[in-house]
């Protein structure tokens, strides 16, 4: 089928594996952008006959464009190394005629803290486009939070199946991907002018807080719920108060 993957990656060797394997009979091209594993993932990327770059970090955006860049097809299935593909969705790309490159393709998430599927709060109605035509659509530039970017032709279908988000796998890790997201978020919004305010520094937390865990029923999925919701309300805490900081210093 003439679709590639294209897969970023940075020290990914407990998942990868997990990932590669459920492309098996959906694509010939796998490409891999890589920036600085140290742990074995590319040695298992190489099991999978994958293409591999080998390149520095300038950004979620502009990274998975390098893949998109160097990808054999033009259909682009973007993931990332935490992310597997259900039988379901597996049979949904595989049937589609791909003939109209200003469609693009959404597909619903299924996210896991630590194995429990999450099914409220902000991770429990999670959807995204991920596959699309790589002549009419890319990644922006943003280093984080990136967006891709449409044509006034574009179309959107939603493909059955889903993502398989395997994202925490220890609170340890949940707690270094927070800080190392509001950092990044922060150093973004430094870039762009913006300054923290009390609102959105300290009221912003509690709305978000409330938001996820009851009025979107987080409690709902216990502990992990409430860790989640919690977790959420400190990045946004965190990201303005790095921006503050980084404001503080530019002075």
């Amino acid at each position: 089928m003439d679709i590639s993957v294209v897969i970023i990656t940075r020290n990914e060797a407990h998942i990868i594996g997990n990932t590669l394997r459920s492309l098996d009979g959906i694509t010939d091209d796998i490409v891999i952008v890589d920036s600085g594993s140290t742990d074995g993932t590319l040695n298992i990327c190489r099991q999978f006959n994958t293409t591999i770059i080998e390149t520095g970090w300038d950004g979620y955006g502009p990274n998975k464009n390098k893949g998109i860049d160097a990808a054999k097809h033009h259909w682009i299935l973007n993931l990332d190394a935490d992310e597997a593909i259900d039988g379901t969705l597996k049979q949904s790309i595989l049937q589609l005629p791909l003939q109209n490159p200003n469609e693009v393709f959404e597909i619903w998430f299924k996210n896991f803290f630590m194995n429990k599927w999450i099914r409220h709060g902000e991770w429990g109605s999670d959807k995204h486009i991920r596959l699309f035509n790589r002549t009419v659509v890319k990644w922006n530039e943003a280093s984080v939070h990136e967006n891709l970017m449409f044509n006034p032709q574009t179309t959107i279908t939603q493909l059955k199946g889903h993502i398989l988000h395997y994202t925490v796998h220890s609170l340890q890790e949940y707690e270094q991907k927070t800080i190392g997201y509001a950092k990044l978020n922060a150093q973004k919004y430094f870039n762009q002018g913006k300054r923290p305010n009390f609102i959105k520094q300290f009221l912003s937390p509690v709305f978000s807080f409330l938001q996820n865990y009851l009025f979107k029923l987080g409690f709902l999925d216990g502990k992990e719920g409430f860790l989640i919701a919690r977790t959420t309300a400190r990045y946004t805490f965190l990201k303005y108060a790095f921006l503050g900081q980084l404001n503080k210093t530019s002075k």
